[in-house]
């Protein structure tokens, strides 16, 4: 394993901006984890620029908006220093309930004009539905998305969580810049149909999910208010089993002089210069560390040992409740 420093610039497909190697994911910021502190959320979002990260990715339905006010107050003096990724369309209840998604062309702009604000921003650089509106054609919600590119208030638009004829029919209406999708050593499914078709399209990767929500860091849910504890992989059995993953990769990263999360990123960044590993750090600590991934340049020799010793095929529990992965178009 070499050490080396990654901060050029990687382009997000052949219509996108280039962007630092790592963007930070603000999800968690927004109490998805469990409890945030806000003084500490707007340091990391600060640190996170001053190391120069470019890209904030955020939705408008985290914390009902409220992820997207506290990137504004974070971006009050600074915005001409970030790039924002901005997914739409979910839809949540006062109590925090799901609704489904609604992608239809006049919610897409209401949707973005509510989010200019809530941002304090003019324009938004990278747009993109959440998941795909299965009552809504793909060509209707690109259109609606390239008006408002043509208006000036995106630059971009991407995609999230979407399969290869998706990405195809979507591209056909306006280019796509980046897909995000989650991406780790133990979701790999991605590789095999829809990142070729990635590569045929010139379409970047935002990866995202990339220590599998704290499952490779060693991370454990916090109780109330933790969507982790819905989720299969961190569920009885099937977390005890993963465990073992975790320890093999943990073995491996003492080996190497790093640590667990450094490996798994930088297994990511080496995967391939048109992916872009976002890091959902809370607190600066956590941020400093995943930095530390940027360091690490993997062999393609050392990446089969890697892959070899944390098979994906052994990993226990599916990345989503099984309702949530039926109305994945990315899983069809």
């Amino acid at each position: 394993m070499a050490t080396q420093n990654k901060h050029l610039p990687r382009q997000l497909g052949t219509h996108g901006p280039k962007v630092f190697p790592l963007a930070l994911g603000c999800m968690g910021m927004s109490g998805m984890y469990g409890p945030s502190d806000e003084h500490e959320s707007i340091a990391t979002i600060h640190a996170a620029i001053d190391q120069g990260i470019t890209l904030l990715d955020t939705g408008d339905f985290y914390g009902m908006g409220h992820n997207e006010m506290l990137i504004g107050r974070a971006l009050k003096d600074r915005r001409d220093k970030a790039l924002l990724s901005v997914k739409f369309g979910a839809l949540r209840g006062p109590d925090a309930s799901w609704g489904g998604y609604d992608a239809r062309p006049a919610a897409v702009k209401n949707f973005l004009a509510y989010s200019l604000t809530r941002l304090g921003v003019d324009h938004i650089d990278i747009y993109r539905p959440s998941r795909l509106d299965p009552q809504v054609p793909i060509e209707e919600t690109i259109g609606a998305i390239a008006d408002l590119v043509k208006a000036g208030y995106v630059r971009a638009i991407g995609l999230s969580e979407v399969g290869p004829e998706t990405l195809r029919r979507a591209h056909a209406v306006h280019p796509i810049s980046d897909l995000q999708i989650e991406y780790s050593l133990v979701s790999r499914s991605p590789e095999e149909a829809i990142f070729p078709v990635l590569s045929e399209l010139g379409i970047g990767v935002t990866a995202y999910g990339v220590l599998s929500r704290g499952l490779l860091s060693g991370s454990s849910t916090t109780g109330k208010g933790d969507f982790r504890a819905h989720l299969p992989r961190f569920s009885g059995e099937n977390l005890a089993r993963n465990q073992r993953l975790v320890d093999t990769l943990k073995s491996i990263a003492s080996d190497k002089r790093v640590s667990a999360s450094q490996l798994a990123i930088a297994w990511v960044l080496a995967k391939g210069q048109s992916i872009v590993p976002v890091i959902g750090a809370r607190k600066r600590s956590q941020l400093e560390e995943s930095l530390g991934a940027l360091r690490i340049a993997l062999s393609p020799s050392e990446l089969k040992t890697i892959e070899a010793a944390l098979p994906a095929s052994e990993v226990a529990g599916t990345r989503y409740a099984e309702q949530q992965m039926k109305q994945l178009d990315s899983e069809r």
